[in-house]
């Protein structure tokens, strides 16, 4: 059955929030019916934007890996974890505040690249962590003394394992439960599946959230995430979750697809 479960009108959104592996692509290739699903966007003039928990990398190098798999998808339409980061504390923060940071290249520019922030390893006012493949005991040692000396702590995401070829190994989350037992801390965390980032892009698109439906592949992020931002969801079986997943557990989505295909063709009534 093409169509698994549908409980809303498709019809009424001029906005869609994609998540991306597992929806767009699986590792490095193209899913079938993303080209469709984007061209339909630019016939109607709907709105989107690629919403990922990932802080590593930048905009930029998504749309570079896109263009690789043949997905055109501008960086100024995908909203990384460190993108949402970055929106959410300058809105707290004036040009000029000192910040320490564990992450990598996505994380980095977000904060530093316009020079907004001003890196401070001494004496920063916020500390922001996201995943760091290079984490080092310094670099954890200095986030607990400025934490404890009163700098806000702000997280990118939850994600307490990332999946790699070999196996689960661990995620930002799990470095946030490190500066957590270290600091008694808790950290605001921008990531889904908290609301924080649906409503980062939604702003950033000029969107309304009753217009606009997120998408995803995993029920506990995408799908909870767009719940809690009080938005409609769509989940695609072409991920993580699956039907016996929605059938047997407590958290819903407002429709589900077996494919991008299913979905276009509903979104096109």
């Amino acid at each position: 059955m093409d169509k698994v479960t549908l409980v809303l009108d498709m019809t009424r959104f001029n906005t869609l929030l994609f998540d991306m592996d597992g929806v767009l692509y699986r590792g490095p290739v193209p899913l079938p019916g993303v080209n469709d699903l984007l061209a339909l966007c630019a016939r109607r003039g709907m709105r989107y934007a690629c919403i990922t928990n990932n802080s590593t990398m930048t905009p930029a190098q998504y749309e570079a890996k896109l263009a690789g798999m043949g997905i055109q998808i501008p960086a100024a339409q995908i909203v990384t974890s460190s993108v949402a980061t970055r929106r959410v504390i300058e809105r707290e923060f004036p040009r000029g505040t000192r910040a320490f940071y564990i992450g990598m290249r996505g994380l980095h520019e977000a904060l530093f690249g316009d020079g907004y922030f001003v890196y401070d390893e001494q004496q920063p006012q916020v500390v922001v962590s996201g995943l760091d493949t290079e984490l080092s005991y310094q670099k954890l040692k200095r986030a607990t003394l400025a934490i404890r000396a009163g700098a806000r702590y702000i997280a990118t995401n939850p994600d307490r394992t990332l999946p790699i070829d070999e196996g689960l190994v661990p995620g930002a989350g799990s470095i946030i439960a490190l500066l957590q037992a270290a600091t008694d801390m808790t950290p605001m965390v921008i990531g889904k599946p908290g609301p924080v980032m649906f409503h980062t892009a939604i702003d950033m698109l000029q969107a309304t959230p009753e217009c606009t439906l997120a998408i995803g592949d995993r029920l506990d992020t995408d799908i909870a995430g767009a719940a809690g931002a009080g938005l409609a969801s769509a989940l695609v079986l072409t991920g993580v979750s699956t039907q016996a997943e929605v059938d047997a557990g407590t958290i819903k989505p407002n429709a589900v697809f077996a494919g991008l295909p299913e979905l276009t063709a509903a979104l096109t009534g």
